[in-house]
């Protein structure tokens, strides 16, 4: 039984309805299990949304989780994803303090080695936007602490599994 809680994403089709994302979380707060990020939106099938929950936690507890989603009426298809063969990535606003040119331009170059954007500047700060692996997007924040970060604002991990392959293939909403 591994009892190490590493990083897990799982990737649901939901019918898309109201209160069906509340009925997700509630699975996991039942069982007083925090998701680290959730996203949903459309999916490219009519009616269905995706849900992508990650979560840190050990192995038995994310297939506990799954096998409860499972049961769900309103959910159509569930797996955890594979971490190593999927594409995970997040958009992360930072606003952070530049007063004078000398900061801006190094937070201007941070912004550019991480191929960032600056999406907007006022007289003594700067809103930076950076997007890819949460592991990037994680080591960009903190080297803009040694700058005052004034806010922060992060969307959640979107992921998909690279290939040929697509969800519909794995048929994993059947016992």
């Amino acid at each position: 039984m591994s009892a190490r809680n590493e990083l897990h994403a799982v990737m649901m089709l939901v019918e898309d309805k109201p209160g069906v994302m509340s009925r997700v979380a509630e699975t996991f707060r039942r069982r007083s299990i925090n998701i680290d990020t959730i996203t949903v939106g459309k999916s490219e099938r009519e009616g269905l949304s995706r849900i992508i929950v990650t979560l840190r936690q050990n192995a038995e507890t994310v297939d506990l989780v799954v096998r409860l989603l499972k049961k769900m009426i309103d959910v159509v298809e569930i797996k955890e994803l594979d971490l190593s063969t999927s594409i995970l990535r997040e958009l992360v606003l930072i606003k952070v303090k530049a007063k004078d040119r000398d900061e801006r331009s190094e937070v201007l170059q941070l912004v550019n080695i991480f191929r960032g954007q600056v999406v907007d500047v006022a007289e003594d700060s700067m809103v930076v936007q950076i997007t890819g692996a949460p592991s990037k997007t994680n080591a960009f924040i903190e080297l803009l602490k040694r700058f005052e970060i004034l806010e922060i604002t992060r969307t959640g991990i979107v992921a998909l599994e690279r290939g040929a392959s697509f969800y519909a293939d794995e048929g994993n909403n059947s016992d």
